[in-house]
């Protein structure tokens, strides 16, 4: 019997990995200089974990999760995102105590029984990263630049940011007033999720995708014109930091995000590339979670990117070389391939990838291989070299040749590769 992989689930192979790897690479490095440091979550959490702090009407904990119960009938579920675990980790370990400003991001696999397509699998990975501990607007403008940074980074530039404001409790109850009024006026044409969205959480209609309901909240009353004069001014100046960094935007009323968490600045990066799927990155503000999740009442506003997402772009557009040896070594008779044997080790220490035939083939058959492998240079090997104790170091772009001496062949290739 030969096995697959469950339906939306998906193996990463080697050739696709490297591709990941350069991406999670990039973004550790430009996290660094940002200033946030690493945290890894268990990838198993009790289930009101979730349903407490995401909001139990919203489509991620009533259609989405993995949950199951244990032997002892405790409510388990696989992460649907990370933001919720990074809170818990974040109160239980009372990471506020030392500094109250905490950045931190998370790297890794999310669950979610959604309709595998373009863009989206049941198992899906995020680069996620949240900030603690300051209530904005500059910290709002520098996750939005770090986000927007980060693709630039890896080569994708088409990209539109989209931001609004979702108000707070101060001025949050006026607007899904007149919302739910709106909607009552509506509720026979809403589909059946949203007839009950539309008295618990108003909010959650927005993010609906049927098209019945797209339709009819297109000229639904926004948070916008509902705004206390805090949340304006937090907005306002949030917008002019973004001028200030001459990072382009587009205000959308309709923006609210698929989480109950969320307060005040709320964005998305879209692209046109992906189809329906077309978020690579969102977050935004969610002031209240750490004092739900039985911590402090302390702020915090985060964001997470669609690892799969980003992948297919960057195949799409081919703005990653597939990752290539820097060096074959070709070597001809069992006592050389002896000796190279022992280079490859050295030169593998040194961080340099090497690769050699472990067959004992000819010279033109080794060189075929180098070739298919995509090395860079190829160091050929054989009795002649040995008696004369220089290698011969062939580029395999331009053709060049060079000879290198024995005794200093690690050191010159170090420098060299």
């Amino acid at each position: 019997m030969e096995f697959t992989s469950l339906k939306g689930f998906k193996d990463i192979l080697p050739e696709e990995s490297a591709r990941w790897q350069e991406i999670e690479t990039k973004a550790r490095h430009l996290l660094s200089a940002f200033g946030y440091q690493e945290i890894r979550t268990p990838v198993l959490e009790n289930t009101a974990l979730f349903s407490r702090g995401i909001g139990q009407e919203t489509d991620i904990v009533s259609k989405e999760m993995y949950s199951f119960e244990d032997v002892k009938g405790r409510g388990l579920t696989m992460r649907p995102e990370a933001t919720a675990s990074v809170v818990r980790a974040y109160v239980q370990h009372r990471l506020y105590q030392n500094y109250p400003i905490q950045k931190l991001y998370a790297i890794g696999p999310m669950f979610r029984h959604e309709r595998p397509q373009k863009g989206r699998f049941r198992q899906f990975h995020q680069i996620d990263v949240e900030f603690f501990g300051d209530p904005g607007p500059i910290s709002d403008a520098e996750m939005i630049s770090l986000a927007m940074h980060f693709f630039e980074a890896i080569g994708l530039r088409e990209l539109t940011l989209h931001i609004n404001s979702l108000g707070c409790p101060d001025c949050q109850p006026e607007f899904k007033d007149h919302l739910k009024v709106y909607l009552a006026d509506r509720a026979s044409d809403l589909c059946p999720d949203c007839q009950i969205r539309a008295q618990i959480n108003p909010l959650r209609v927005f993010d609906c995708k049927v098209e019945t309901c797209k339709s009819i909240v297109q000229n639904a009353p926004t948070i916008p014109a509902f705004l206390c004069g805090n949340c304006r001014d937090h907005f306002d100046s949030l917008k002019a930091h973004l001028d200030g960094l001459n990072i382009s935007f587009e205000m959308n009323d309709l923006l609210v995000r698929g989480l109950d968490y969320y307060n005040r600045t709320t964005f998305e990066i879209q692209t046109e590339h992906l189809g329906a799927q077309n978020a690579v990155a969102g977050g935004g503000r969610y002031d209240g979670l750490v004092k739900t999740l039985g911590g402090p009442d302390h702020p915090a506003i985060g964001f997470a990117v669609g690892v799969e997402r980003v992948v297919a772009l960057l195949e799409a557009s081919e703005s990653l070389e597939p990752r290539r040896p820097e060096l074959f070594i070709a070597a001809l008779g069992s006592k050389v391939r002896l000796l190279t044997f022992q280079w490859t080790t050295a030169l593998r220490k040194q961080g340099i990838w090497v690769e050699l035939d472990y067959g004992g083939k000819g010279l033109k058959s080794q060189m075929k291989k180098a070739g298919r492998l995509g090395a860079r240079n190829v160091l050929i090997v054989g009795d002649d070299e040995v008696a004369a104790k220089k290698a011969i170091l062939r580029n395999m772009e331009t053709r060049e040749q060079m000879d290198i001496d024995f005794e200093t062949l690690i050191s010159t290739l170090k420098e060299m590769l």
